[in-house]
């Protein structure tokens, strides 16, 4: 069966950025940057992201296009039938339910767009939004449509789907995102926030500080063994990898601080708490649209661009599990049908996030941020150590060997996986002593 690629370099990386920018660059960025010494933890941040995760998004790359597979047929491909099929199973279990819960905070995010724009937050606003997001069953019927709407994406297929909305919905969260910056420096006093939150306090630097953004660059870019690897299975033969994934990782970073741009100085200018964490997309936010001049139109186009590019990582979860499907059932399987049983499946699994709200966190715990970072790490092993050196060279430098080439596989082999090991254990300590 033929793969399908990407039609060029800029459908590649629209679509790769649309994947990487998400919920994370909106809440969790500004937030850690606040927390973590400003413009230090920003500075660090990239010379990390540069370091690590980076050569680690190549690595995915490498791993996808060289098995032109899912994870299933990848880490078959790499470790062996038996052993690859466990690994991949695993990650398509964590995808299967990641997104079941993620689909409802995109729920969550396109209620909220409507109802500033419809509503708004006067009088009795605030409390008849909140009784809207605890219905269970109108976060449910939001939900099931936009899982409908992205098995349609993939139905289309690559090109005619997948590049198709990530052409749009990628520019248009930049130009509402630049606009809101503009908007929010033009309120009383906004320069002077955003001045002293990005004053660099090096002495709040530490050990701790260095892996939080760690993390952070991680998390933020899309690693896990499952997206990037997929969408790697469909990169040309052709294709630079350094170049399109340092593109794709710095496209990421500038969404999160274009977003850090409009929240801090606006959060700190009506006095709002910018700590809430996921909150502060559903609750500080909606209050902060409610005091702002034109707050109605531009809070509901800030959310909708949000709950597009959000849209975007939902389209390339489910991707993932029809990819991971058809490694299961093979040439015979037809890809529609595929289809209809990933939202026979998925369809109960989102309604016990929609219904029980309060289990989405314990999913998290266990199938959010630690099973992303073991699946990156299995990634990084499969490659440089399944596929060995010749072929990870083959794919990341295929204009032959050289001083550097010979530096980043040591790297990738060795360096890059001690990082995300020693990111997993932190936190698995997180996990079980709650620090």
């Amino acid at each position: 069966m033929t793969r399908p690629v990407f039609s060029s370099r800029a459908a590649v990386l629209l679509t790769m950025i649309g994947v990487s920018v998400g919920l994370g660059n909106v809440w969790r960025f500004p937030y850690m940057m606040g927390q973590y010494g400003g413009s230090a933890f920003l500075v660090i941040y990239l010379l990390l992201t540069l370091a690590f995760a980076i050569p680690a998004l190549t690595a995915e790359w490498a791993l996808g296009r060289a098995t032109r597979s899912g994870p299933i047929g990848a880490f078959s491909h790499a470790f062996g039938r038996v052993p690859g099929r466990v690994i991949g199973t695993i990650l398509l279990i964590t995808i299967l339910v990641a997104d079941s819960y993620y689909v409802v905070i995109i729920a969550n995010i396109v209620y909220a767009a409507g109802f500033t724009v419809l509503r708004g937050f006067d009088g009795s606003g605030m409390a008849d939004y909140q009784a809207g997001l605890q219905n269970g069953v109108l976060q449910y019927a939001l939900a099931l449509a936009l899982m409908a709407s992205s098995l349609y994406v993939i139905h289309r297929g690559l090109r005619r789907g997948i590049e198709v909305v990530s052409r749009w919905f990628v520019p248009f969260f930049l130009i509402v995102i630049v606009w809101l910056v503009i908007s929010a420096f033009r309120l009383d006093g906004a320069l002077d926030h955003m001045t002293e939150f990005l004053k660099p306090d090096f002495s709040a630097i530490g050990a701790e500080e260095i892996f939080a953004a760690l993390g952070q660059s991680f998390f933020s870019v899309g690693l896990g063994g499952t997206f990037m690897l997929v969408y790697g299975s469909y990169l040309g033969d052709k294709e630079h990898l350094l170049p399109d994934a340092a593109v794709t990782a710095f496209g990421d970073t500038a969404a999160a601080v274009l977003a850090a741009l409009f929240i801090v100085p606006t959060v700190l200018v009506f006095g709002l708490d910018m700590s809430t964490g996921p909150g502060l997309v559903l609750e500080t936010l909606p209050q902060l649209f409610a005091n702002l001049a034109g707050g109605r139109w531009l809070g509901g186009l800030f959310l909708l661009a949000l709950a597009m590019v959000a849209f975007l990582s939902n389209i390339a979860a489910l991707e993932v599990l029809v990819r991971g499907a058809e490694d299961f059932g093979g040439k015979a399987t037809g890809r529609d049908r595929v289809i209809v049983i990933v939202a026979l499946v998925q369809a109960p699994l989102i309604a016990l996030s929609a219904f029980r709200p309060e289990v989405i966190a314990i999913l998290d715990m266990f199938f959010g941020s630690g099973m992303q970072v073991m699946g990156s790490l299995m990634t990084l092993l499969a490659l440089t150590w399944g596929l060995g050196k010749r072929e990870t060279l083959k794919q990341v430098f295929p204009q032959g060997e050289g001083a550097f080439p010979g530096f980043y596989f040591h790297w990738v082999r060795w360096v890059v996986p001690g990082a995300l090991l020693v990111i997993l254990l932190l936190y698995l300590r997180s996990v079980f002593t709650g620090q």
